[in-house]
């Protein structure tokens, strides 16, 4: 085999490269665009990439070259690039090497761009705890861009090609321009009247410009409030707008919107002709997997011979009432040896053994009960001899002197307040009808009764006069 015709990777690159570098068109090339992926090295040399709405191409821009930029690159940034195209060998894709960058004017709109993601997702609003999930089979899809455009007929053509049982419900809006966001929210929301499983919401691709609508915080709050899923289908696979991270999902073109939104209906019969098959496959695998353990049953020898399970019941039947029986012997004889081993246990045969102990407990008892007897006796016998030897028992004399003193003292006491003592100083007590008299008011009667010391006197009571007894 000749292998002399066959180039090496190196060797083609190395080709084109020389081909690139030799034409002259390649040499000086004019370039308008919007940096993407920019990166900037310690060496300060720039890495970035050009695109507009239909291509994308590598640049590099050297540390020598790049200081006289006047402005910030960043990404977003609409740029005018003066350059020559070549090959870099090690990955064998064609760049622009820029040697003088200027602003095209539309840095400004890239810069608001990344303040309100920025603002945006602070608020969670991309967060994936959000996102809806995309429905995968759904029943009507609705369509939110231009009526006219390649966008919607791509849409439309896609979901019947993929599945044409999905009903569209067309919203046609306005996609650029000064009212193109207040047309997309109000859009958004009579979809919201529908019931819809799933909306795609989109247009074709465009400059930054034209998909600046698709960058509103409006358009954004709408989106992020809808409780339909929403696909974003904004631009071409190179661009990104605020509406992109804010939707359930994110498609690269409305074309891809579509195959997302909806599946191949191809691969749905595909699928139900493998579960067919599959299904077909489980249920003659089951019927085989019983009819061989029906046959297994009928060609059983017990099955054939059931008497079999009735013999082998009755003998195991007849092993436990063996069992049984041996036990209840066991136990039986395990008992006598115990009744007699009783009965011929020397306590058994002497009684008395069991009181002996008992015996000797009690005089302990008794022993100790005289002790304390005699203890208690010597206590009292103590007790009354220092009774003996108290002053009063030796002197009983005094004993007798100081009761009699205290009886004079109670006599005298009695004395004072006995009445007859009053009565004996001259005074007495009037009595009517037995009932003492205590002032003049009290009397009712015109005799009375008095009492002196020695007796009593009635005296009759002719007129009352009362007087003060002070005057």
């Amino acid at each position: 085999m000749n292998n002399d015709k066959y180039l090496s990777i190196g060797a083609l690159t190395r080709y084109l490269k020389a081909k690139f570098d030799s034409d002259v068109n390649l040499r000086t090339v004019f370039l308008r665009g919007e940096i993407s992926n920019f990166k900037s090295h310690t060496t300060g040399h720039l890495y970035f990439s050009l695109k507009d709405e239909t291509s994308k191409i590598n640049a590099i821009m050297f540390a020598s070259k790049a200081k006289n930029i006047t402005f910030t690159p960043m990404d977003g940034t609409k740029v005018l690039v003066a350059g020559r195209v070549s090959v870099y060998e090690a990955t064998g894709s064609y760049q622009i090497y820029v040697d003088e960058m200027l602003e095209d004017g539309v840095g400004n709109l890239y810069i608001a761009f990344e303040k309100l993601k920025k603002e945006l997702a602070e608020k969670g609003m991309f967060d994936q705890k959000y996102k809806k999930p995309i429905p995968k089979i759904p029943e009507k899809i609705g369509i939110i861009t231009a009526s006219t455009g390649a966008a919607i007929k791509d849409i439309i053509s896609t979901i019947r090609r993929r599945y044409p049982l999905a009903e569209t419900y067309l919203f046609p809006c306005l996609v650029q321009g000064e009212y193109a966001k207040d047309d997309i929210v109000k859009k958004i929301k009579q979809a919201s009247n529908y019931d819809l499983d799933v909306l795609i919401v989109g247009r074709g691709g465009g400059s930054i410009e034209d998909l600046w609508a698709f960058n509103e915080e409006v358009v954004a709050n709408a989106i992020f409030e809808c409780q339909i899923p929403i696909i974003s289908a904004v631009g071409h696979e190179v661009d990104f707008t605020i509406a992109d991270f804010v939707a359930d999902l994110r498609a690269p073109t409305p074309t891809g919107a579509a195959e997302m939104a909806v599946p191949n209906i191809s691969d749905l019969l595909n699928n139900l002709n493998q579960l067919k098959i599959r299904l077909n496959e489980s249920i003659n695998n089951r019927l085989i997997k019983e009819k061989t353990k029906l046959k297994n049953y009928q060609n059983s020898y017990i099955l054939k011979n059931p008497m079999m399970i009735f013999d082998s019941k009755k003998q195991k039947l007849m092993l436990y009432e063996e069992k049984i029986n041996e036990n209840i012997k066991q136990k039986i004889n395990l008992k006598r040896i115990y009744l007699k081993h009783i009965a011929d246990s020397y306590i058994f045969k002497n009684p008395k053994m069991l009181i002996e102990p008992h015996r000797n407990h009690l005089d302990v008892i008794k022993e100790t009960i005289n002790k304390e007897i005699i203890i208690k006796i010597n206590y009292s016998k103590e007790k009354l001899n220092n009774i003996k030897k108290n002053y009063l028992l030796n002197n009983p004399g005094m004993l007798y002197q100081d009761k009699k003193i205290k009886l004079k003292h109670n006599i005298e006491k009695l004395e004072v307040v006995n009445p007859m003592h009053i009565l004996g100083k001259g005074y007495n007590i009037a009595y009517e009808d037995d009932k003492v008299i205590k002032s003049v008011s009290d009397i009712k009667q015109d005799s009375l009764k008095l009492c002196f010391v020695d007796g009593f006197v009635y005296t009759k009571v002719e007129k009352i006069k009362k007087e003060n007894i002070n005057g």
